[in-house]
Parts: C-alpha cells; sequence; structure tokens
C-alpha cells in the first residue's frame, strides 16, 4: 500500500506508531503535486520549502511529545478563502493578488492544534460565487477523475486536490453545495 493511499486518521496513526514520518508524508503530497498540478491546477498558493520545514518541525514536535493531536503530521490543503496569517489568500481573485492575512481563521487554527501541517491554498471559483471552479482568476481546476469535466465547486480545488492525492485532506467552505457538490463529481467524501 502506498503511502498515498492512507486516510488522514491512517497517517496520523502511522505516524504516532513511527512506521512514517510528517516529512515522508509531505514529500509524498509534493511527489504528486510536482506530478499532476500542471494538469489539474489545484492550488493557488503552495510553497514546497514551507511545506518541508513545516513537516521537518512537526516531526521534531512529535519526537519531543509537543505535538500529539489527532492529527499530529497529517498533510493538509486550507481553501483559498480562509485566512492563513503570513500565508497569501486571494479568495482566487486579483483584487487579493497580494493579501497575506495578520491572523489565521479559527478552522485553520483549530486543525493545526491538533497537529495538521498546512500544504498551500486551493483553488475555487472567485470569491466562492460558482459551482465549477472554472471563474478563478488563476485559471480553472479540472476534475482529476476526468480532466475534461469541472471538479464541481466553489470548494472545487480542495475536492480536486484530495482526489489527487495532491493531499490528505483538505477544508472546504460550503453555504449552497460548495463542498458537497465538488465532493461527489471528485469521488471523496465531504
Amino acid at each position: 500500500m502506498s503511502l498515498l493511499d492512507y486516510t488522514a486518521v491512517e497517517l496520523a496513526a502511522k505516524i504516532k506508531a513511527g512506521e512514517t514520518t510528517a516529512t515522508e508524508a509531505m514529500e509524498a503530497v509534493i511527489a504528486q503535486i510536482e506530478k499532476s498540478e500542471d494538469e489539474l491546477n489545484c492550488y493557488v498558493t503552495f510553497d514546497k520549502e514551507k511545506a518541508l520545514a513545516a513537516a521537518k518541525k512537526a516531526d521534531e514536535d512529535i519526537k519531543a511529545g509537543k505535538l500529539t493531536g489527532p492529527l499530529a503530521g497529517v498533510p493538509f490543503a486550507i481553501k483559498d478563502n480562509m485566512c492563513t496569517e503570513g500565508m497569501l489568500t486571494t479568495c482566487s481573485s486579483k483584487i487579493l493578488g497580494n493579501f497575506v492575512p495578520t491572523y489565521t481563521a479559527d478552522a485553520v487554527v483549530r486543525l493545526e492544534n491538533a497537529g495538521a501541517v498546512i500544504i498551500g491554498k486551493t483553488n475555487m471559483d472567485e470569491f466562492a460565487m460558482g459551482s465549477t471552479t472554472e471563474t478563478s482568476a488563476f485559471g480553472a481546476t479540472k476534475n482529476p477523475r476526468n480532466p475534461e469535466h469541472v471538479p464541481g465547486g466553489s470548494s472545487g480545488g480542495s475536492a480536486a486536490a484530495v482526489a489527487a492525492n495532491e493531499c490528505f485532506a483538505a477544508l472546504g467552505s460550503d453555504t449552497g453545495g460548495s463542498i458537497r457538490q465538488p465532493a461527489s463529481y471528485c469521488g471523496v467524501v465531504a
């Protein structure tokens, strides 16, 4: 079984048991991103070096007993409409093309407190106004099951990233089906 075949919970258990590391998990995800991202366009913001450094820090904290949460060391992606301190948050719009928040959204803080390691920000319909993830100012996201089809929206980048093994799990947001529809289109759980 490939490391990428594990669920987020299964991966966390493997990391805690010392059978793999957060760094190995992040390296597997990065390799998959480098393999498929040009075709799929799941991410708006992805910093390979920062993601690897965060995974290495998680490994150090796990060994030191400081990071014990249920998702310790698991690589996660975040929809680009959720603020992340120090990381670009554009809502997939050129209007916010240089917006770097000074705070982190509570949902992301809770994930980090559970031990998740943030990879980057996923593509979406601009300002979450759409249902195909084709209206992003940074280009359309493709469905990994069939790139000729849309991944749904507005959380299409998050669902497509999970389906393509470009992360183990991802946050999305939903007002009128923005998580549920992409999950069903991409064949993942929402």
